[in-house]
């Protein structure tokens, strides 16, 4: 089975292909033709998978899934949330972000927060969503090199090591999009 994942983020798409059985090929947005920068003006996690995946399905009439996913931390009323990937600015640095994520956390003890990625399924002409929530806490500094994006600064819950120090297998059982394309995984299995 081949379906589109609508993202041209290749850390994202590595990142999910390894969770797929050899049976199910990703085919990432540049590889049919979309390379243009799809919208992502929902006010929700929610509403930005669907967006993106709805493009996909009505621009080149393909089933696919699409993700969405933000960082929720409690002491910032669930910022950066939808703004996770510009939360820092259009240029979408990952440092930069975490940078302002620490400096907005610098007064708070409550480090509490959490991942949640949502993936939108557009197959046959239905539309299913799988969601994934991993909590955990925010560091007081950067540690770790692998993964990306706010990795560094994210400690889930149980374990003494940022996500960008976790094994890339260890992080892909417990990450928020580890299990939400395990319930995605689990539904494509029922339709093969």
């Amino acid at each position: 089975m081949k379906i589109v994942f609508a993202s041209n983020n290749k850390n994202k798409i590595a990142e999910i292909q390894q969770l797929l059985p050899d049976s199910i090929q990703i085919v990432s947005l540049e590889e049919i033709g979309c390379f243009e920068e799809i919208p992502e003006t929902a006010d929700t996690i929610e509403g930005n998978a669907i967006l993106k995946a709805d493009y996909v399905s009505k621009n080149y009439g393909l089933d696919c899934f699409a993700d969405d996913t933000g960082l929720e931390i409690k002491a910032l009323n669930g910022a950066p949330g939808v703004y996770s990937a510009r939360y820092a600015g259009e240029q979408k640095n990952a440092n930069d972000n975490m940078n302002k994520v620490l400096s907005n956390l610098k007064e708070h003890q409550d480090r509490e927060a959490q991942f949640k990625t949502v993936i939108t399924l557009n197959y046959k002409g239905q539309q299913t969503l799988f969601t994934g929530i991993v909590k955990g806490e925010i560091t007081y500094d950067k540690s770790g090199d692998k993964g990306f994006g706010y990795d560094p600064i994210f400690r889930p819950t149980g374990y003494n090591e940022t996500f960008a120090e976790l094994s890339a297998a260890t992080k892909n059982q417990i990450s928020h999009r580890g299990l939400a394309t395990q319930k995605l995984l689990a539904f494509l299995n029922g339709l093969t």
